[in-house]
Formats: structure tokens, C-alpha cells, sequence
């Protein structure tokens, strides 16, 4: 193949911080790329606190999990991890709402018409259709706490859930740091205060460490959090503010005890100026306020965090400050930037650790040679950007899409403008509930339609070509649908047995205090 076992190879990757970004990097480079002519560096300094990103995931984790053949049932012992069929939102669209966006499907397209219309349909007429969450099997299984697996070629509706993992992001971080260390990557402790470019071409060179030691490399994987210190201290590579679009810029996070067994999702609650996270785990409930700034005083937001707990804290709440928005590039020079020195978009949709995923895989199918050609960059940049924001409009809707009027910043949100690319969409479901899926698009139509509909926001009319179906033969498929999706989720395994059956259980497992990073 052109370009392997030449001079040209970049022969040395050096990736500059760890944590969750660096250790996945680690991990999916090492495998693929360390072939005896090709190194993995990773430097880190345990002096420096990392802030976990994630606890809670959505399914492309899965395939990531896969890639590295990580077995699920040791991935989840190790973690202390459980299964996540999708979010619980509450006060969203009013004081008091409550909806469910799950993973998978809405019920079944019948005659090639999408079923959400004929669901529609259906509600505009007899207002007999239920709920949308009735006809899905995530919804389903989650609301009676159970969980199972689809089953490969099963006819069974089962094979319409689609599902994540809640997990400790520390124990992760820490779990790919030994996969990765023994598959041939070199860890470097220390902390950088020096970084060399070269004069000509303004590539990065080589970095110091405070022992005085050099490590040199070909490209660079910028894993440091939010400061950047290669692709923004050295590089100045600049950073898009989206705050006023998007203006949380605080998060508070607490461990406490267990309530009890361990839901299949999260919960994210709204307060006065933003929302509170709830992430069962197989040891700790993970718990986080995170709130705008310019509404709310930390004392007021650790306050409502306290006093929402379920059960007594496993510590002190400790506190992150962060600005929405992405790098202006996320790879400069020889420098890709990967997790949150890329950019950061709140949790609200569990899209941290994704948006690592997503950077890694587009680095692969991306990866130079050397000289770096601006061709593979340019196109790096362009994907990441598209998925950067396709992420962005997804949050910025949750907050559009409400009828809360009861505290300044719900009224902020509610009428502020949007994004040309979200308003577009939002007048598309206003007019007739069409959703349409974008390049490449994160999130498909299911998630619009789940907050949109979970936050009141009903379309004018339906699709007419919903209207050329039997009205009398679809209520009935719809009955027999919300009434086959209830029985199977009824005879599901509960989750926590769905754990211990699989092997997934760890036993040792307990109420631990909080680690050092704050999880987003």
C-alpha cells in the first residue's frame, strides 16, 4: 500500500494528557498503529487533576468497546457500570412534564409511511393513540426498570432496544491505561513546560518535560482538557464562542448512595437556571447541577443539587467552570486536538466521550503521512465541525422547545434566536412533523421527534400521505403495538438481574469516595 514502510510514514505519535480522551486514543491507536515502525507516547502527570467526561454514554460506545474486543460483561465489572436504554426529562416543557427519549425506534413504519405520522394522525383525530413512548421497547424497559440484550437474527421486538452504559469514567480511563500500556504504548510522567515548534513550518516539534527530559514526535494528540496547551497556548488556534446560545457555564457534581437498584437511564431535571443530572452506577449514584452563571450563584446551585439528592453525598460537591463552543480547528498543524482542548457542549446528551469516539475514527480514516497534506486536515476539520454542531442545535432545542416562563432564564432561552440550521428544522416538525436526517447527523429522527413531542411542541398538521391508510386498520396495529411492546418489557429480566445473570456484576462493589475528576 502506498505510503507503508516509507520514509514518509509519521513514525512517532505523542499524545499529551490522558484521562478519558487520552487513554481512548491510546487504546485505538496502539492497536492499530504499533507495528514496530510506528510508536505511542503518552505523557501525564498525576499532579494534575483530569475532568472525567462522561458517566453516561449513547450506543456508538458499544462499537468503540468492540473495535478494542473489550468483552462487555468485564468492561461493565470494571467500570462498575450499568445499562442505559435512553433519558428521563423532567420539567422540561412545563413545571411538572415528564418524557422519555429513548434509544431505538418508534413502533413500526406500515405500508412505508413513517409511523410517527400515522401516530400523529391518530392523536389529531380520536386522541386515543396513547403516548409516543408506548411504542417503544427502550421506553418500555425502562419505565419498568428491566433490560435485555437484542438478540442477533431473533424475531422478536426485543431487537428494537438500542442501549448505552452509565460508568465510573475514572475506572474507565484507568482500565484503558492497562489494555493500552500492555499492547505497547509508553507512558511518560510529567508535566510539560516547554513546547518547540519548528521555524519554517510552525509544526510542533518536540516537548518538555519538568525533568528536563525531551520527547519528540511526528503528530500530536492535544488530550489536555480545556486549556489546550498545544492546540490553543501554543498553536493560538482560537476558540467559537456559543454561550449565548448555549449559556450554562458552571457544573456542581456529587457521588451519593444508591436509592436502591440501579435504573437503565438518566435523569436530568430541570431547575430555575438549568438542569440536574442522576446517574445510576453499580456503587454510587452519579449527581451534578450544571447552570448558567449569569442566573444563578454557586451557593444558590449547590443549594438545589443538595437538596435533590435521593440519598446522603459521598462528599463535598466540587465545581467546573467551562465555555460552550469549539476550536475554530480542531487539528492544526500536526496537532488534533481530541476531547474537551476540541471544544465542549454540555451533557445534557451524554455526547462527551462521542465526540472523543467520533475524533479518533475520523483520525483513522484520515490518518497522514508525512508531509501532512492540508487536504486531510481541511477535511477532518469540516466533519468535526458538522458534528459539533449538528450536537449543538440538538442541546440548544431542549431549551428552545419549552413553555417554562417562571424564572429569568427560561424566558431567556424561550425567545432567544437560534441557529439558521434549528430553526429550519423546528419549522419543518411545526408545519407537517417532518424530520429529515442531515450528512451524517448524530442524532436521527426518533430523538427530535421524542423531545419534541416530550416537550409539547405538536405539529400544525400531519403528513397527507398518512391520510391514504385505513384509519379503523391503523388504531388496531397501534393497540396491538402499545400492548406487545408492555407484555414482552414485562417479562424482561429486572436490570440489576440482567447484571448478575450476565456476569456484568461486580461484587466487591461499594459506596466509594468521590475521585478527583468532576464528571460532565
Amino acid at each position: 500500500m502506498n505510503g507503508i514502510g516509507n520514509a514518509n510514514r509519521l513514525a512517532r505519535v505523542v499524545i499529551v494528557g490522558g484521562g478519558t480522551a487520552g487513554w481512548m486514543a491510546a487504546a485505538a491507536l496502539v492497536r492499530f498503529f504499533n507495528d514496530g515502525q510506528r510508536t505511542v507516547t503518552l505523557i501525564e502527570s498525576d499532579a494534575i487533576g483530569t475532568v472525567g467526561v462522561g458517566e453516561a454514554t449513547i450506543p456508538p460506545i458499544r462499537s468503540f468497546n468492540a473495535m478494542l474486543d473489550i468483552p462487555e460483561a468485564e468492561f461493565l465489572r470494571e467500570t462498575r457500570g450499568t445499562c442505559k436504554l435512553g433519558i428521563e426529562f423532567v420539567n422540561w416543557g412545563q413545571v411538572g412534564d415528564r418524557y422519555f427519549h429513548p434509544f431505538g425506534t418508534y413502533g413500526q413504519d406500515l405500508h412505508g409511511i413513517a409511523f410517527h405520522q400515522l401516530f400523529l394522525r391518530e392523536h389529531a383525530r380520536s386522541g386515543g393513540a396513547g403516548d409516543i413512548g408506548d411504542y417503544s421497547m427502550s421506553t418500555a424497559a425502562a419505565r419498568m426498570g428491566r433490560f435485555a440484550r437484542p438478540a442477533a437474527g431473533a424475531q422478536s421486538l426485543v431487537n428494537q432496544i438500542a442501549y448505552a452504559y452509565h460508568f465510573d469514567a475514572g475506572l474507565y480511563a484507568a482500565y484503558l491505561r492497562r489494555l493500552a500500556t500492555r499492547q505497547g504504548v509508553t507512558r511518560i510522567e510529567g508535566q510539560i513546560t516547554k513546547v518547540s515548534r519548528n521555524g519554517e513550518s510552525g509544526d510542533v516539534e518536540s516537548v518538555t518535560l519538568d525533568s528536563g527530559s525531551t520527547v519528540a514526535g511526528d503528530l500530536f494528540i492535544d488530550c489536555s482538557g480545556f486549556r489546550g496547551l498545544l492546540i490553543e497556548d501554543a498553536l493560538e488556534t482560537g476558540y467559537e464562542d456559543w454561550s449565548h446560545w448555549l449559556p450554562m457555564d458552571r457544573a456542581l457534581a456529587v457521588p451519593s448512595r444508591n436509592p436502591g437498584p440501579p435504573d437503565p437511564f438518566t435523569r436530568s431535571t430541570a431547575h430555575a437556571a438549568g438542569w440536574q443530572w442522576r446517574i445510576p452506577l453499580q456503587h454510587r449514584t452519579g449527581n451534578g447541577h450544571v447552570f448558567s452563571s449569569a442566573f444563578m450563584d454557586e451557593d444558590r446551585a449547590r443549594d438545589i443539587l443538595l437538596a435533590n439528592l435521593e440519598t446522603e453525598p459521598l462528599g463535598e460537591p466540587r465545581a467546573l467552570r467551562f465555555l460552550t463552543g469549539m476550536r475554530r480547528k480542531a487539528w492544526n498543524h500536526n496537532v488534533v486536538a481530541i476531547g474537551l482542548s476540541s471544544g465542549f457542549i454540555e451533557p445534557l446528551e451524554s455526547t462527551s466521550i462521542h465526540l472523543i469516539q467520533n475524533g479518533i475514527a475520523r483520525l483513522f480514516a484520515l490518518f497522514p503521512d508525512n508531509p501532512i497534506r492540508p487536504l486531510e486536515r481541511d477535511e477532518y476539520n469540516r466533519g468535526m465541525r458538522e458534528l459539533f454542531e449538528d450536537v449543538r442545535d440538538f442541546i440548544i432545542l431542549h431549551y428552545k422547545a419549552t413553555q417554562r416562563e417562571d424564572s429569568a432564564f427560561w424566558r431567556y432561552v424561550r425567545h432567544m434566536d437560534v441557529p439558521d440550521s434549528l430553526a429550519r428544522k423546528m419549522a419543518l416538525w411545526q408545519h407537517r412533523g417532518r424530520v429529515f436526517r442531515e450528512n451524517a447527523e448524530l442524532f436521527t429522527a426518533p430523538s427530535w421527534i421524542a423531545v419534541m413531542l416530550g416537550q409539547n411542541i405538536w405539529p400544525d398538521m400531519h403528513d397527507p400521505i398518512a391520510d391514504t391508510l385505513d384509519e379503523s386498520k391503523v388504531a388496531a396495529a397501534m393497540a396491538q403495538m402499545r400492548a406487545a411492546y408492555r407484555d414482552i418489557a414485562d417479562k424482561l429480566p429486572v436490570h440489576e438481574d440482567f447484571l448478575r445473570q450476565s456476569g456484568s456484576w461486580n461484587e466487591v462493589a461499594s459506596p466509594i469516595a468521590p475521585a478527583q475528576a468532576v464528571n460532565v
